[in-house]
C-alpha cells in the first residue's frame, strides 16, 4: 500500500512557467506542500484547476483558473481526469489517499477512493495554516 497526498492548488501564483511545486506561492500552499513532504509518502500531487492531476515537478505556465467558478458539470468532468490519471499513479482500492484539498476539489473524487484521509477537513484557512504550522515544526 502507497501513501499519497494530494494538494490542491491556490491562486497565488508567480507569473512566470515555474515548477508546479514552486509556481504556488501562497503561504497555506507552502506549508500543505511542507508537510505532505515531512510524511514521507510515496508520492505527493497538486490538483490543478487548469492542468487537473500535476506532478509537483511539471513545468506549467501560470493561469487564472479555479473549481470554485466552475459549474457541477465542468467539477465532474475535471474529477473524472483527475481520477484516471490517478489510477495510472495509484491504486485507488489499496493507496491510502491524504488530501490537503478542499471539499470542491474533493467532491466527486473521494466516493471513488476507498481509503484516504482529510486531516484538515472542517477547518477554515486560519485554521489550516496553524494546524499544518504545527505539524511541520
Amino acid at each position: 500500500m502507497a501513501r499519497i497526498v494530494l494538494i490542491s492548488c491556490v491562486s497565488k501564483k508567480l507569473d512566470h512557467k515555474a515548477r508546479a511545486k514552486d509556481i504556488y506561492i501562497s503561504t497555506l500552499f507552502r506549508y500543505a506542500f511542507k508537510y505532505a513532504q515531512s510524511m514521507r509518502p510515496d508520492k505527493v500531487f497538486i490538483l490543478s484547476a487548469k492542468y487537473g492531476l500535476l506532478n509537483p515537478e511539471q513545468e506549467i505556465e501560470p493561469y487564472n483558473q479555479t473549481l470554485n467558478t466552475m459549474g457541477a458539470a465542468q467539477v465532474k468532468s475535471w474529477s473524472e481526469n483527475v481520477l484516471a490519471r490517478l489510477s495510472r499513479e495509484s491504486n485507488l482500492e489499496k493507496d491510502e489517499i491524504i488530501f490537503l484539498a478542499g471539499a470542491r476539489y474533493r467532491k466527486y473524487l473521494t466516493p471513488r477512493i476507498k481509503n484516504y484521509k482529510i486531516p484538515l477537513q472542517g477547518l477554515g484557512i486560519g485554521k489550516q495554516l496553524k494546524w499544518l504550522k504545527e505539524h511541520t515544526r
